[in-house]
């Protein structure tokens, strides 16, 4: 095979990688390099990046929309930066499409929580540890976990006994 027949070949790989799936420029990369020497991988990546085919920012954009219904902002901005998107194209894309949709992470969490217990609910200290450190471990932060836990009236059963006026 010529050496113009090799950078045509990937060059067509990388386009027929985008074809199925919007990639990472470290995505398509990895994936080019498992076939092609790193100079006609990098040729054919800077081919399909001058026709404006891989985008980072937008590849971010995109996946925010299509995660921020199930995941917290810092799980998505996480999960970027391992795809291979540096973290300031991932926290402009974050304020660009809360700009334009608004992202309700308090909404998120609050649903998540009713999943696990009713609004109202007295829950045992091991229950209520339990309960925080799942939320977050999903990536919310300590100040949203409690604001969200007051807000549906999530309390330890002593602090309830406590208003109630009842002792321990």
């Amino acid at each position: 095979m010529s050496e113009m027949d090799i950078y045509k070949k990937a060059r067509l790989r990388a386009m027929h990688l985008l074809e199925r799936a919007d990639r990472t420029e470290k995505g398509l990369r990895q994936k080019l390099l498992t076939s092609y020497p790193e100079e006609v991988a990098e040729e054919a990546l800077a081919y399909v990046k001058s026709f404006g085919y891989v985008d980072d920012r937008r590849y971010a954009e995109n996946f925010i929309r299509f995660r921020c219904q199930s995941k917290s902002r810092l799980q998505i901005l996480q999960e970027l930066q391992r795809k291979g998107v540096d973290r300031e194209t991932a926290l402009q894309a974050w304020e660009e499409v809360s700009a334009m949709e608004e992202l309700d992470e308090r909404g998120l969490l609050r649903s998540l929580v009713r999943k696990k217990y009713p609004p109202g609910s007295r829950l045992d200290e091991g229950q209520m540890r339990r309960l925080q450190g799942y939320l977050a471990r999903r990536g919310f932060s300590w100040e949203d976990i409690s604001a969200v836990l007051a807000q549906e009236g999530i309390e330890l059963e002593r602090q309830a006994d406590l208003k109630n006026g009842n002792k321990v």
